[in-house]
């Protein structure tokens, strides 16, 4: 269930889909992402494909977790980075050991204290986290390298865009419940931003407010 040749066929089935860059690749190997569902869940950790995580929530499948690490880092290293949305911990896992700092917030704070806990099981210490809500970022450690948002708003925050420094990328699903596009942005000046399509996505909501 959880062997390295389960994990081995899931990187595999990555590359056929697309995933080339083999730092996100290895990470993903060596992540035991069935630590981040519930136990009778962990049967199908290895799928490409997500799963509840409750609350609403789902912990993202495999396969877009990859590939928005992959978008998020294509021009190399980041050494600031913001994650909104922590859920489970999973996207966490993968971003931390591939940046210099990563900062987390999630509205909701039960998910946000599982995912600490699990992070600090596998020995990742450079994330901190904050509970606050998302779409308004954590302007005190801004300005990031990198955003990366793992929960839709209808439109692109101009909080997180503001938070981003000169040539920093911002990777986040924008759009309704039945319509949602992945989006590259790219701070290119004070004042002017690039935008890019990657893909159609699926993802939860990006929620105002906390949850205690």
């Amino acid at each position: 269930m959880t062997s390295q040749r389960t994990r081995d066929r899931l990187i595999n089935r990555l590359r056929e889909q697309g995933i080339k860059d083999e730092r996100v690749l290895e990470v993903m190997r060596q992540c035991p992402r069935h630590i981040f569902i519930d136990e009778a869940l962990s049967h199908r950790a290895y799928e490409d494909t997500a799963l509840p995580i409750g609350y609403n929530q789902t912990i993202s499948n495999p396969h877009i977790v990859a590939r928005m690490t992959e978008a998020l880092l294509a021009d190399g290293p980041l050494q600031r980075v913001l994650e909104v949305g922590t859920g489970s911990g999973y996207q966490t896992s993968i971003l931390a050991p591939l940046v210099g700092e990563l900062y987390s917030v999630e509205r909701i704070k039960p998910l946000q204290d599982k995912a600490r806990q699990r992070l600090r099981m596998i020995g990742l210490n450079n994330v901190q986290f904050r509970h606050t809500d998302g779409g308004m970022g954590w302007s005190g450690k801004a300005p990031f390298d990198g955003i990366l948002a793992a929960c839709a708003p209808e439109e692109v925050p101009e909080e997180l865009k503001q938070q981003l420094r000169i040539g920093g990328r911002l990777i986040i699903p924008v759009g309704g419940s039945d319509n949602q596009e992945l989006k590259l942005v790219i701070r290119e000046s004070e004042d002017e931003f690039s935008t890019q399509v990657l893909e159609c996505v699926k993802f939860v909501p990006l929620l105002s407010g906390t949850v205690r």
